[in-house]
């Protein structure tokens, strides 16, 4: 009969073992130390802490491998990351069996957030310079992520204590002295006050007083006070070749700026880009053109998500040589003057029709009392150029592939990995913890072609 096997604790090795033994030779530890042992992590600007008293500090390559293991495991916060430092085998070699404390983590972290965001940066170029990213589809996309403190718990935090001051006051015994703890809730109503002040300031009603820079945004579960995270991903290699994380609720602004991040990170933006319908705007769109960016912008109706009626203004022409505008029924609509847009932002020339008053379609038009006015912008030409892009069949099959490309990332960091809420606070914090999410995603993809033989780190 075959004995069971059980553990024998006073088993004593006749030799030591060594360290290198511990873990697999294909296992993302190992990745993970010869991804940063290939970092120079004085150009990435990574601080050396140096001490003539004391402990030795630990060095910053260390401290960069503990993070990045952590968020390939989903551990993301200092105290986590202590304890896995002394009882996870893979990061007990990882860190040759030292265990920095979660002040030394938070403090490195803290002290080279500006590096920790190249860190994603040095990872895309790696992975460029191994041929694995591509260039003939990217998918631009945003998704909304709450903060870290609730609103709810917040505000019934706030009513809680405003109404323990208030019974406070109304009992005055002897010589009046708050309590301690109602002392701490009368400074946070004065902070209350001061962010309400801002919040005048800022012309919003929505500031959270532990979160000033975040904004009320439309999330899954509804509004909700966040930030918005943004990624533009390759289509080959469905890897994050760009990140960025914003305080703005739309997305119209950012496509420029997440080409503009491309274009650093590779030298070069893909033959294509292509965007949800959260990225239209005509402004965007002509300084996309500008620069030489082409972009599939899901276009769509206007903004009631109607399609455009045979009197809508995408059916009138503008001919520049003759300065006039020809409607659909071949009526011409005289210059009228020049304006500026709603927004104050570019000027606009308006054109208006004088001969409203025999037109037979007047009513389906225009009820503008003066005739119908049209006014043509900088970038109404980039406009008729994305409108027409919308009726191409290889085009069509372009922005059908974004959903494909972009949402399975956000799938993974959201459902998979359980990231929901921010675990830090202020906008530079979570730009890294957005950084450090992304390159965590990237090292996971660029693992596998590590282990494959497909990808050299020099």
């Amino acid at each position: 009969m075959s004995q069971e096997i059980r553990a024998n604790y006073d088993q004593i090795d006749l030799l030591p073992q060594c360290l290198e033994d511990w873990v697999p030779v294909d296992h993302p530890a190992r990745f993970i130390r010869e991804f940063v042992d290939a970092l120079n992590m004085g150009e990435l600007g990574f601080q050396r802490r140096e001490s003539d008293e004391g402990r030795p500090n630990y060095a910053a390559d260390l401290l960069l491998k503990v993070w990045l293991y952590g968020y390939l495991a989903r551990l993301r916060s200092t105290r986590e990351l202590e304890r896995a430092c002394r009882e996870h085998l893979s990061l007990v070699w990882l860190t040759g069996r030292h265990a920095p404390d979660h002040n030394t983590l938070w403090r490195f972290w803290k002290e080279n957030r500006a590096a920790l965001q190249q860190v994603f940066r040095a990872g895309v170029k790696v992975a460029a310079a191994s041929g694995l990213v591509g260039l003939v589809c990217h998918a631009v996309e945003g998704t909304k992520i709450r903060v870290a403190s609730s609103r709810g718990r917040v505000e019934a935090s706030i009513r809680a204590m405003e109404q323990a001051v208030e019974e406070a006051e109304a009992r005055e015994e002897g010589e009046y002295r708050l309590p301690e703890g109602l002392q701490e809730a009368q400074r946070l109503r004065a902070a209350i006050r001061a962010s309400l002040a801002r919040r005048q300031e800022v012309k919003r009603d929505h500031l959270h007083p532990r979160e000033p820079e975040a904004r009320m945004m439309l999330c899954a579960d509804g509004k909700e006070i966040a930030y918005n995270a943004q990624v533009a991903v390759d289509g080959a290699s469905e890897l994050i070749v760009a990140k960025d994380v914003v305080n703005e609720e739309s997305d119209n602004r950012r496509l420029v700026p997440m080409l503009d991040e491309v274009k650093e990170n590779l030298g070069e933006v893909a033959e294509a880009t292509v965007a949800d319908g959260g990225y239209k705007s005509s402004v965007a769109l002509g300084e996309a053109g500008e620069k030489g960016y082409a972009v599939l912008v899901k276009w769509g109706g206007d903004a009631s998500g109607k399609r455009p009626g045979p009197y809508h203004k995408s059916q009138f022409r503008h001919q520049a040589e003759q300065d006039v505008v020809i409607c659909p029924r071949g009526e011409r609509l005289e210059f009228e003057a020049v304006k500026t847009n709603r927004w104050k932002r570019f000027a606009v020339r308006g054109y208006r029709c004088r001969s409203f008053r025999q037109c037979p379609v007047r009513a389906e038009c225009s009820r503008n009392r003066q005739g119908r006015l049209i006014k043509i912008s900088p970038y109404d030409a980039a406009v008729a150029k994305q409108r027409a892009h919308q009726h191409d069949p290889q085009k069509q099959k372009l922005l059908k592939q974004r959903k494909v490309i972009v949402e399975p990332i956000f799938g993974v960091i959201k459902q998979d990995w359980g990231f929901r809420r921010w675990t830090v606070r202020g906008l530079e914090n979570v730009r890294t913890q957005w950084a450090m999410l992304c390159a965590a995603f990237n090292l996971r993809r660029m693992h596998r072609a590590w282990a494959a033989g497909k990808l050299a780190l020099a």
